[in-house]
């Protein structure tokens, strides 16, 4: 059986022929060494066909189908013009380097190929010598060929990245924790900076984004007075609390600060207070991208922890791919494999015990509620992944049985089952799909028309509707005189009909 070889590079398409080829020889090392020599691989292999691209954006267009395992049209017309014809039993396959690539070709044009280690050192070989097969060819054309399709493949592999959505909430994600380091670093310096003027303050105000407003606008403490109680009421939203703050302040035990000193104090503040005003804004944004990403699963578990869970994973594809067990410990990988070299108890939650249902279920029901919570995460983040409405339908049913969960690990309630909950989920999401269908002026004119129908039905017959309005009356009417009397005329009847017998 004769072998031929298809090699595609950054120029185009070609096809060799080998010769003198057998299967002993296939396997021996002497065939292998033999590719590094021109004139005894140029004995073997022969150019059959060079078919080059017609433009760059050919060329990216025909390896970008290659690397996937698909054959163009352009393909397929070369293969079929410098191929002999396949019959029941054709005497030739076609060697590639993709097997995606050659089974595809198989199923179209019934041609057999084959990619083994053999055709492999071969097309190795094509490689090395492609410059001396094709005559027209240059010395620099290759190199400047393969350098442009690589840059330019390379930008439509990032460009089309079907995860690059996913990379938004990767980073925001991590931003946002070294955002709440930071804050909180900075919130206890400026605590102990400014408790050298003014110590009683730390007691007074507890949280730090407002004991830094409070002591940038404070200042001096000396200079505090009745003055600025309306402005610290505004800050603090308390009066008392205002008022307590003043009084510590005439009888505060604080050291006195340089002027320079307290304008040091001041800057500091107002820079933790932006980085507190930005960490809100990257929270709004990471809740904004992740109803666009992963709805159903920001709506079962929240946008924070599922964030968490996508950037563990690497993207949302990924953690759809995880099973329920893995997704259980995403995060705890340390403990885990600790737990297996010690032959210690493994964990039973990574990442998503910050969600609120673990925090909630009792120490004994800790592991259960995880598994069963990593189980809804687990189907959440596939439905997202794969659905192409974006709905929070299932998530917002999921978190439902995750609360029925709870009530029957505490008070014994049994939750529905997960087949109906589901249909009750898909009913909606067909109900929302229908609303977005029907346009607003649909209804107006079926009202129109059902308007003018009654119109005239009222003038033509004007009997009709008192008739309808007797018969209802009658219905409504049977507790009345009619049903006594019904009753009595077949009692009447059934007396008549015996004495006759």
């Amino acid at each position: 059986m004769s072998l031929y070889l298809l090699y595609e590079f950054a120029s185009g398409y070609a096809l060799f022929n080998c010769h003198g080829i057998d299967e002993i020889g296939q396997n021996s090392e002497a065939a292998r060494n033999s590719v590094a020599d021109l004139t005894r691989f140029g004995k073997v292999v022969q150019l059959v066909a060079f078919n080059p691209f017609e433009s760059a954006l050919d060329a990216l267009n025909q390896i970008s189908a290659v690397s996937e395992g698909q054959m163009t049209e352009e393909l397929q017309n070369f293969l079929s013009l410098n191929f002999p014809s396949v019959g029941k039993k054709p005497k030739f396959s076609l060697g590639v380097s993709e097997p995606k690539l050659g089974s595809h070709i198989f199923e179209v044009t019934k041609i057999p190929c084959q990619s083994n280690e053999f055709v492999l050192e071969l097309l190795r070989g094509v490689r090395l010598h492609i410059d001396r097969f094709i005559e027209n060819l240059k010395p620099g054309d290759l190199e400047k060929a393969q350098l442009g399709l690589g840059h330019s493949y390379s930008r439509a592999k990032v460009k089309f990245n079907v995860n690059r959505v996913d990379n938004m909430v990767i980073q925001a994600i991590f931003l946002l924790d070294t955002l709440d380091k930071d804050v909180n670093s900075f919130s206890m310096r400026v605590r102990e900076w400014y408790s050298w003027h003014f110590p009683e303050l730390v007691k007074i105000v507890n949280d730090n984004y407002l004991y830094a407003k409070v002591a940038k606008y404070v200042d001096n403490k000396s200079e505090l007075s009745e003055d600025k109680l309306p402005g610290l009421i505004d800050l603090v939203g308390d009066e008392d609390k205002a008022k307590e703050i003043v009084e510590a302040a005439k009888a505060s035990m604080g050291q006195d600060l340089s002027p320079v000193d307290l304008i040091n104090v001041k800057l500091f503040a107002q820079r933790v207070m932006d980085l507190a005003e930005y960490r809100k804004k990257l929270y709004d944004y990471l809740v904004a991208k992740m109803s666009d990403i992963a709805p159903n699963l920001a709506a079962l578990i929240g946008e924070v922890v599922g964030a968490r869970l996508i950037s563990h994973a690497g993207s949302l594809t990924n953690l759809a791919k995880c099973p329920s067990s893995t997704l259980q410990i995403l995060g705890a990988e340390k403990a885990l494999f600790r737990a297996l070299k010690t032959r210690g108890n493994t964990p039973k939650y990574g990442l998503i015990f910050h969600s609120s249902f673990i925090g909630r279920a009792s120490a004994r029901n800790k592991g259960r509620m995880a598994r069963y919570l990593a189980n809804k995460c687990s189907i959440a983040s596939r439905i997202d992944c794969f659905l192409d409405k974006n709905t929070t339908a299932f998530g917002d049913k999921l978190r439902e049985q995750v609360e029925e969960r709870l009530d029957f690990y505490d008070k014994g309630v049994a939750p529905r089952k997960n087949i109906d909950v589901m249909k009750v989920a898909i009913g909606n999401v067909d109900k929302e799909e229908m609303d977005v269908e029907e346009t607003p002026v649909q209804p107006s004119t079926k009202k129109s028309k059902k308007k003018k129908s009654t119109e005239m039905d009222v003038d033509e017959a004007p009997t009709e509707p008192s008739t309808k309005k007797s018969k209802k009356t009658k219905s409504k009417d049977s507790i009345s005189n009619g049903d006594v009397a019904t009753n009595g005329d077949s009692t009447a009847k059934k007396k008549k009909s015996r004495k006759s017998d």
